[in-house]
């Protein structure tokens, strides 16, 4: 069997679907074999992986990206090209002309688009109705949690039979942090108090005004005690949050690199997002062995486990109470860190591209 996947997201700034593919990619090719798992456009080995940049060298990138355009704008079939010969065609959202001469499937990562419209700009929204026609012929697709594959069964009308929910991975990264790690980061980034911490893009869908209110609302003595710090590049969130920033300790945007050790460094983790397809963040603070606070909405309930607290993510008083009852009570730390770390051991990338090549086996002899 030989599968060709779509990894052009891989040459651009993104965030959990570049995440996704180059961990997915890298799995299956140790799994399967590299002749087994190819790219378009063609990739040997993956770069370090980063959201800022392209994991693929200057001149690799340029003639993906120029691959891309071909494809897109003057409909070459460079996709099909690329699908001669293989099995299966593996697409993602940034590809419009996808191959006809092979079987054709995709991953599903969130519909938060198509629920939550008012939060996207536009061009997010032209990309998701793009993808969805896709995703209506495509043989079958992979969810990245059951919650996702229910609302795309619902939202798009899609086959519950031609659907699999497959969760993703954590990084084994989060599970083994280096102590001098943990000291590096937080003496780097200047964190001289214990602190709770927020991971994510600052866009609506991530409630961020939500958390600093709730913060804001601790009593003196938790505030004094523990400061709140938030990583993430700014996305496309309103000026109003924006400009909120400063009422917490604002990171910017973290490299790769440094995330794992400063995510084990935080006293709790905080997330309380409107909507996830998956919620990488959550499964890797739980990795990291970091008590977690976050929504009772979409995939977070189900990747979460027993390893987290679920509030109402827009209820500023509930928000504040969890976060207080963690913060108050080691000994609850403690345990929902251990509950935490066990349910993060059922979400390995091994275990995703095990289930995920059992998937492409079984349409490619449909």
């Amino acid at each position: 069997m030989r599968v060709v996947i779509d990894a052009t997201p891989l040459l651009i700034r993104s965030a959990g679907v570049k995440t996704y593919l180059y961990h997915w990619i890298r799995e299956l090719r140790r799994l399967a074999g590299a002749e087994a798992i190819r790219t378009f456009p063609g990739m040997g080995d993956l770069g370090p992986l980063t959201h800022e940049r392209p994991v693929a060298g200057f001149w690799r990138t340029y003639a993906g990206l120029g691959s891309l355009a071909l494809a897109n704008y003057a409909h070459a079939p460079l996709a099909a090209w690329a699908a001669r010969g293989s099995d299966i065609f593996h697409t993602t959202h940034l590809l419009r002309q996808t191959p006809r001469n092979v079987r054709l499937t995709a991953t599903i990562h969130d519909m938060t688009c198509w629920l939550l419209p008012e939060m996207h700009p536009a061009a997010n929204l032209r990309a998701e109705r793009s993808f969805a026609e896709i995703l209506k012929r495509a043989d079958a697709v992979i969810a990245v949690s059951e919650s996702t594959k229910r609302d795309a069964v619902r939202v798009l009308g899609l086959d519950p039979e031609r659907v699999e929910a497959i969760h993703s991975g954590v990084s084994q990264a989060f599970f083994d942090v280096p102590t001098v790690a943990v000291k590096r980061v937080k003496e780097q980034y200047g964190l001289t108090r214990p602190f709770l911490l927020f991971v994510g893009t600052i866009e609506p869908r991530k409630n961020v005004d939500t958390l600093l209110d709730a913060y804001s609302s601790l009593a003196p003595s938790i505030r004094d005690q523990f400061e709140l710090v938030l990583a993430g590049p700014t996305g496309w969130a309103r000026p109003e949050t924006l400009a909120r920033l400063r009422e917490a300790h604002y990171l910017g945007y973290i490299p790769e690199g440094d995330l794992a050790p400063l995510t084990a460094a935080a006293t709790v983790f905080v997330y309380p997002s409107l909507y996830e397809g998956f919620g990488f963040p959550v499964a890797q603070a739980m990795a990291a062995g970091v008590p977690v606070v976050t929504s009772h909405t979409s995939s977070l309930p189900e990747v979460a486990g027993e390893g987290a607290l679920l509030v109402d993510p827009k209820s500023t008083a509930e928000l504040r109470d969890a976060l207080a009852r963690l913060l108050l009570s080691p000994d609850l730390r403690n345990k929902l860190a251990a509950r935490g770390r066990a349910r993060a051991r059922e979400l390995t990338w091994e275990r995703c591209a095990a289930r995920s090549l059992k998937f492409f086996e079984r349409v490619a002899g449909a």
